[in-house]
């Protein structure tokens, strides 16, 4: 007698670690597990993976899951990804990595001006729904045929994470999701197909790419090795799931007008769900395929997020770190008690989060990171209050870019592990002007990869249902108006040192002198 199917599994693959948790069909947490580790860095603005070994700890993270959730294998009925995405793995005949650029890499200025010989940035945005940036494959595509040409020789697929991991897991094939595979700057999210146009200016065929595929459709069953590193059962169904941020969107609930959610994991998202193709006029904002068929993405896609605090905790954050472990709590539970004793807005600090460029809405490869307003009054507390404020500066900015597109913003769902901070979810609503909840699940991306498991295997019958069984609201928030006063002024003073240091070429010249080491 088969086992009655009762849980569903989501692994989200992200950037500097890989969370899995078994859900009950209600959306309960049964079982969580986690693995961290480390991107490389060989120039300034080079960002690279070592994606078996991400694979293998992807794996060892559902296996801590399964074994703490307690419950029979057989009775997980579908597992599905949450990936990073815009990561371009390149693989050999034998599916063997040659190389795995990160989605934070900006080596591909000079490919981006090659690109631009041959499509200009609104027609690519047109034809794309993606502003004109060294994030998409298309320029990793370039650079490694102009730059590595003896390994480009040796390339016979182009992967993302998602496509690669449920093939490494037993797909029977390269399955990439339609959200995913707008990313790679080769696809027309309209017609759902790569575009051939774009393929020619690349330079390539399609057989190099995955086969495009709607978001929760079951493409595999769990082969007899992979079930021995996840301890899920053999044979369960693999699932074509979405891009973290998409996953998340899903897992977050915005499946309709009105409510945004704003991720800050490594990277930040700000997401609005429509029900067309929207083009911006200013080609700044990402549109792009939506997990449920049929519906689009307004993104605001925020390239360093919650990993410039942890740049903070790992660089500055010494004295922290040392106090915590005395006190036996966790560094960033004291670093939240710290930075609830400084007053709002940091005593006039103003941080510019683009410590991995900046993405929307002004899409600027070349800007750098900074600490304005430094005095011999500031303290670490300070530049820690800084960092969050900053990193929202940057969010309030792309929310902002969304309402002067006529995107209708009622309240935000904040999720991600930022949303453990209470100070942080209150500078948030803050900062934004609006009412914030945070969810039951903060993962959300891990609960949206389940929620389209279920929907693979028909425990519900679309992604939307799912949805309303699983999701579920924590917490609210509503802005104080003194404080989102303070940020409007700060918000002024981001924009014009953004404007000012842009203008004067100031990051471009910043970026030629670290480009000489």
């Amino acid at each position: 007698m088969a086992a009655e199917k009762k849980y569903l599994c989501g692994i989200d693959v992200g950037t500097t670690g890989t969370k899995t948790i078994i859900f009950d069909l209600e959306g309960n947490v049964a079982g969580k597990g986690y693995r961290e580790y480390a991107c490389t860095y060989p120039r300034p603005g080079w960002v690279e993976q070592d994606m078996d070994h991400v694979y293998a700890e992807a794996m060892a993270s559902c296996r801590e899951a399964v074994t703490q959730a307690a419950v029979p294998p057989e009775e997980i009925a579908a597992v599905a990804l949450s990936t990073q995405r815009t990561t371009a793995v390149f693989l050999d005949g034998q599916e063997k990595i040659l190389k795995a650029i990160s989605w934070q890499d900006t080596r591909t200025v000079a490919e981006l001006e090659d690109l631009e010989k041959y499509i200009g940035e609104k027609e690519f945005y047109e034809l794309t729904g993606l502003p004109f940036n060294t994030t998409w494959i298309i320029t990793r595509i370039l650079w490694m045929k102009k730059n590595e040409p003896s390994t480009w020789e040796q390339v016979k697929k182009i992967a993302q994470v998602q496509d690669y991991f449920l093939r490494n897991m037993g797909a029977e094939g390269y399955f990439i999701d339609y959200p995913d595979a707008c990313l790679y700057g080769l696809f027309d999210h309209k017609a759902y197909k790569w575009d051939d146009r774009l393929l020619n200016i690349a330079g390539i065929e399609e057989k190099l790419l995955p086969n495009p595929t709607p978001c929760g459709t079951a493409v595999g069953r769990l082969s007899k090795e992979a079930a021995a590193l996840t301890g899920l059962a053999e044979g369960t169904s693999i699932c074509v799931g979405a891009g973290d941020q998409n996953s998340a969107s899903i897992g977050a609930g915005i499946v309709d007008k009105g409510t945004v959610s704003v991720s800050l994991g490594t990277g930040g998202m700000a997401i609005a769900c429509l029900d067309y193709p929207y083009r911006d006029p200013l080609s700044s904002a990402c549109v792009t395929c939506h997990a449920i068929t049929g519906h689009y993405q307004f993104e605001g896609y925020q390239l360093g997020a919650a990993s410039i605090f942890r740049w903070f905790r790992d660089e500055l954050a010494e004295y922290e770190k040392n106090h915590a472990k005395e006190e036996g709590i966790r560094v960033y539970d004291f670093l939240n008690r710290e930075i609830e004793q400084v007053p709002v807005g940091a005593k006039g600090l103003v941080l510019m989060p683009y410590f991995a460029s900046s993405g929307a809405p002004r899409w600027d490869s070349n800007a750098r990171g900074a600490i304005l307003g430094l005095t011999l009054a500031h303290d670490r507390p300070c530049i820690a209050r800084a960092c969050m404020e900053g990193i929202a500066l940057e969010q309030k900015d792309i929310l902002t870019n969304m309402q002067e597109n006529a995107i209708t913003i009622d309240s935000v769902r904040i999720i991600g592990g930022a949303t453990n901070s209470n100070v942080w979810n209150q500078i948030q609503a803050d900062m934004y002007k609006l009412p914030c909840d945070t969810l039951a699940v903060e993962d959300a991306a891990v609960l949206g990869a389940a929620i389209m498991a279920g929907k693979a295997v028909g425990i519900f019958a679309d992604i939307p249902e799912g949805v309303r069984k699983m999701v579920h609201v924590k917490e609210h928030y509503e802005p104080i108006r003194a404080h989102a006063e303070i940020y409007d002024k700060m918000y002024d003073i981001y924009c014009s040192a953004y404007e000012g240091l842009a203008g004067s070429h100031v990051y471009e010249k910043l970026a030629e002198l670290q480009n000489m080491y």
